[in-house]
């Protein structure tokens, strides 16, 4: 039985106090390596999303073309927008004559009709499950009054997420030269976001293995749905410029393991072996709970608010992933840039946990703002001057 105690949490700008924590005892010997099957792809990364912890990686951070992996982002931008209440589903937005000559049956389409007028719901049900590119212009035109102004909004949203290795030029990933373009890392960065940040969202539009719109039925090509016990997202991408790829997900347990492949020549290879590739990062190791999703960790100074701290609390379970049957010391470390800057958001990422293991290289996991912070206004700019001269 693994036991866990706290002893200090002290925070401080840019360092803290580490957290000790027992070791997780197994209750058995461990068992030996399992194997990992063959991942042919040139580009391939798992992480297992609630440890943090990187279980494989091959030119993770090499750039490379997204097809339809771009999608994950427009998905993500429009749910941001429905977040800040600029956006409604029940929306609606007209396929114009120009999107409709330019877009009518090319490639993965939802099949849109010169002058149809189509819901944000229809239009991310479309995007995420059948990859539609005629919805994503669509989306794009009627949220942002052009695809240009939109692709602006996905890069401003890349920089906020910290994602180095992006650029985007188009809101379905059609073939553009190479002016669009990704990382697994990045992959995994935005698509872990778009889960944590919009759960209900992620549950409601991702997931399903089928699209019935307007009389029309087409399958979801994500090769682990119906096969992969937990699958739920995220989503191919195929063009000949970008070969075959995949950001896959499953959670079992309360586990998630997160899966970005790309360049693969075949489909069937993409198929075969990403199974086998999340398959084996569930057995091959195992996750230790440290905090349940919305644990209050500690809490972080805050200059310029109109409260003077901010409580952390873990965005989604937050665990140490070891080789299954392992087990090790580990120290835990609150970390934040601060004192932080107001106006915070409720569930911004203010923080990290930082895990440190012996012989390991440092795992850092997300925490984020439990609730908003608002500028400071006068009365609370001069109780926070007081405070300030008196030491407090």
């Amino acid at each position: 039985m693994q036991s866990r105690t706290l002893t200090t949490v002290l925070i401080a700008a840019l360092a803290a106090l580490p957290v000790r924590a027992a070791a997780p005892v197994p209750e058995a010997a461990p068992a030996a390596a399992l194997p990992m099957p063959q991942v042919t792809a040139p580009i391939a990364l798992l992480i297992d999303v609630n440890g943090g912890r990187v279980l494989f990686e091959r030119q993770s951070h090499r750039r490379f073309v997204p097809a339809s992996l771009t999608k994950i982002m427009t998905s993500y931008v429009a749910f941001e927008l429905i977040k800040a209440g600029k956006l409604k589903l029940d929306q609606r937005f007209t396929m114009n004559h120009e999107a409709f000559r330019k877009w009518h049956r090319v490639g993965s389409t939802m099949f849109l009709a010169d002058g149809s007028d189509t819901s944000v719901a229809e239009l991310l049900e479309g995007i995420v499950t059948v990859s539609a590119n005629d919805g994503c212009i669509v989306l794009a035109e009627g949220v942002a009054g052009s695809v240009g102004a939109f692709t602006e909004l996905m890069n401003a949203e890349a920089k906020k997420l910290g994602m180095k290795d992006t650029h985007y030029n188009t809101p379905n990933g059609w073939m553009d030269e190479g002016q669009t373009y990704v990382s697994a890392a990045d992959l995994a960065i935005l698509s872990t976001a778009l889960i944590t940040r919009h759960p209900d969202l992620y549950a409601r539009f991702y997931g399903h293995e089928r699209l019935s719109f307007r009389g029309i039925e087409q399958p979801n090509h994500n090769p682990l749905y119906g096969h992969v016990e937990g699958a739920d997202g995220v989503k191919t991408g195929f063009t000949n410029e970008a070969g075959y790829g995949l950001v896959g997900s499953a959670i079992r347990g309360g586990r998630r393991l997160m899966m970005v492949v790309g360049g693969y020549d075949r489909p069937v290879d993409r198929t075969k072996e990403s199974r086998a590739f999340i398959e084996w990062g569930f057995a091959a190791f195992e996750a230790h709970q440290l905090f349940a999703q919305g644990a209050r960790i500690g809490s972080a100074k805050v200059q310029g608010g109109e409260a003077r701290s901010v409580d952390l609390v873990a965005p989604h379970p937050l665990a140490l992933t070891l080789p299954r049957g392992g087990h090790a010391n580990y120290s835990l470390s609150l970390r934040y840039k601060g004192p932080l800057r107001a106006p915070i958001a409720k569930g911004d990422e203010v923080a990290s946990l930082v895990v440190r293991v012996p012989g390991e290289s440092e795992t850092r996991l997300p925490l984020v703002a439990a609730e908003a912070v608002p500028q400071a206004g006068t009365l609370a700019r001069l109780r926070n001057g007081l405070l300030a001269m008196l030491g407090q």
